[in-house]
């Protein structure tokens, strides 16, 4: 089978590039090159031509064809302007999810059916199954046995199409046998280490940017007080709205530099001190660019017991398990962000929305992340949390 492997210049896909290749498949090495706008790099390196050369020197090392491919412009208009957009609306989006919805198991596997490939491969710590589901075939999009790697969750926005051109050849194995194996057959990757920052530019913080198209806007903190928080908390009928502060709530303990930089349950980078615990984010008002925050991690403000998803903004992994209006399906398991260890949860179908009720109450519920939903070890959907 002639598989098209997304060579990113780390050691995970290229271990994954070496397997397939023992499979006997015919690998084809392909470099995505995502972003073009060096403004906004850090430091002198040039991140995506470093990874680039590695993924070039793992294909030279393994005998096989390698190419890169541009996808900057169509990653612009799918990914980085849909960022922009989000967090100057006020949401936290998440762009490795999208990468995978969008990109790579979208662009790249065209770019590589146009190749001849039968699919696609990547280096994610994730399993794939098929099976015969009343009479259909059915692929099970399952966590990497590397619990502390699973990254399933990034690719919880798959559809079935795509996961039947999918191939994730190190899901069954964990890191340290993944950098063990490169050791062993002397890839020039064995021991470079895991890529930190933004997916698609690499040693660039966040709000750095950011600051590329949103101005800084200062604006009020405000903090608000656990004993008026647990009292409002406790007046909601609806447990998956959250509360909306109001600037007399509380009382103006600093300054920021722009509301659509911070996230819910953010506690570094406000830079007030002085308190006897730490702050966190509860809300940000970008209309208002106030910016409300509370004192600890158990602030009644930053938890929540219940989240909501829109029905358009649901996504099924599993089309057949799908929740009709007014049916729920219980425990189950979900995730608000990457690495988070499992929830226990109800989802609930309404005729707008899905409602996800918590065993325990989670922190920092952020609009425009995604939530992910599994049972046992199989994610089987998720969706954009609205609120």
């Amino acid at each position: 089978m002639r598989i098209v492997v997304g060579l990113s210049g780390g050691v995970d896909s290229s271990v994954a590039a070496w397997l397939l290749q023992q499979a006997g498949h015919e690998v084809i090495g392909i470099f995505m090159r995502n972003w073009h706008d060096e403004s906004v790099i850090i430091d002198n390196e040039c991140p995506w031509i470093d990874d680039a050369n590695d993924a070039m020197l793992v294909a030279s090392h393994l005998g096989i064809p390698f190419q890169v491919l541009d996808l900057s412009a169509q990653y612009k208009e799918r990914i980085v302007d849909y960022m922009f957009e989000e967090y100057a609306a006020g949401r936290t989006p998440n762009p490795d999810v999208l990468c995978n919805r969008e990109v790579k198991f979208d662009l790249f596997l065209e770019s590589a059916l146009e190749l001849g490939a039968e699919g696609v491969a990547t280096g994610h710590y994730c399993r794939k199954e098929t099976l015969e589901v009343d009479g259909q075939v059915t692929h099970r999009l399952l966590a990497g046995v590397d619990t502390n790697k699973d990254q399933s969750y990034f690719l919880c926005q798959l559809t079935q199409a795509q996961l039947e051109k999918a191939h994730f050849p190190i899901g069954e194995l964990t890191k340290p046998e993944v950098r063990r194996l490169a050791e062993e057959i002397d890839l020039p990757t064995a021991n470079k280490k895991d890529s930190q920052g933004l997916c698609f530019i690499g040693k660039v913080r966040l709000p750095d940017f950011l600051q590329q198209q949103l101005e800084p806007k200062t604006g009020d903190i405000i903090e608000i007080d656990a004993a008026l928080a647990r009292a409002a908390v406790a007046e909601r009928t609806d447990a998956s709205v959250p509360v909306h502060w109001n600037p007399d709530d509380g009382f103006c303990v600093g300054q920021h530099n722009g509301a659509h930089f911070f996230t819910v349950g953010q506690r570094r980078g406000i830079q007030v001190g002085g308190k006897p615990e730490p702050l966190f984010v509860l809300e940000k008002d970008v209309e208002r660019n106030l910016l409300f925050v509370g004192q600890g991690e158990n602030h009644p403000g930053l938890l929540r017991h219940a989240l909501r998803i829109h029905a358009e903004e649901a996504h099924w992994v599993r089309p057949d398990r799908e929740l009709a209006i007014g049916e729920s399906a219980e425990a189950l398991q979900v995730r608000i962000r990457y690495r988070q260890p499992f929830q226990a949860a109800t989802i609930t179908r309404h005729k707008t929305h899905y409602e996800i009720a918590f065993a325990q109450p989670q922190s920092g519920v952020a609009a425009g992340q995604f939530a992910a939903w599994y049972d046992g070890d199989e994610c089987i959907g998720s969706g954009v949390i609205a609120s």
